[in-house]
């Protein structure tokens, strides 16, 4: 059974059921009797917000119709011009590679998989950089090839002028242009 009052409610149950952490009043219940104490009445401002939002979304539907159709916005401002940009010209030089491409499918299924393999790697050197000494040791091969590059190719002027011809020969091999 249970009664209502003005500031407890009390479920009176068996002993088995009664929660032996629940804390019991002595004075108005009998041993058997669990009181829990009523909640607290909504705060008085919750009570307008569902208006408020459903008529800000009410508005703002309005307003993006009325951008899509060209009338006046609905909060009575007069329309303003919409800014028309053009995008950047490497978007531009993007968009025009893109529609030379004829294999759509094949350049995207290489970019996801791209995509996985860079993934895969990063995980694969932040294991590798958990490791002890391994970290390291790699930096010390790199400061090597690093310091063997330079002198190889970068020092002195002939093998200098070599290297930046050839790859220059290279980036012309892949973009397909002989300039």
């Amino acid at each position: 059974m249970a009664s209502t009052s003005s500031t407890t409610l009390s479920i009176t149950s068996s002993s088995s059921l009664v929660d032996a952490k629940a804390p019991r009043q002595l004075a108005a219940a009998s041993p058997q009797c669990v009181t829990l104490p009523t909640l607290p009445p909504p705060p008085v401002q919750t009570q307008n917000r569902p208006w408020k939002t459903t008529a800000y979304c009410r508005k703002l539907a309005r307003n993006v119709m009325a951008m899509a159709t060209g009338e006046a916005l609905a909060t009575g401002e007069a329309p303003t011009e919409l800014a028309t940009t053009e995008p950047p010209e490497i978007v531009k030089s993007i968009q025009q590679a893109w529609d030379k491409v004829e294999d759509k499918y094949a350049v995207s299924s290489l970019a996801v998989a791209g995509v996985v393999a860079l993934w895969g790697s990063t995980g694969m050197i932040s294991a590798i950089d958990r490791l002890p000494l391994i970290p390291g040791a790699l930096e010390l091969v790199g400061i090597g090839y690093t310091g063997w590059f330079a002198y190889k190719n970068i020092i002195f002027k002939p093998d200098r002028e070599a290297f930046v011809a050839k790859v220059k020969a290279t980036f012309n091999d892949i973009i397909g242009s002989s300039s």
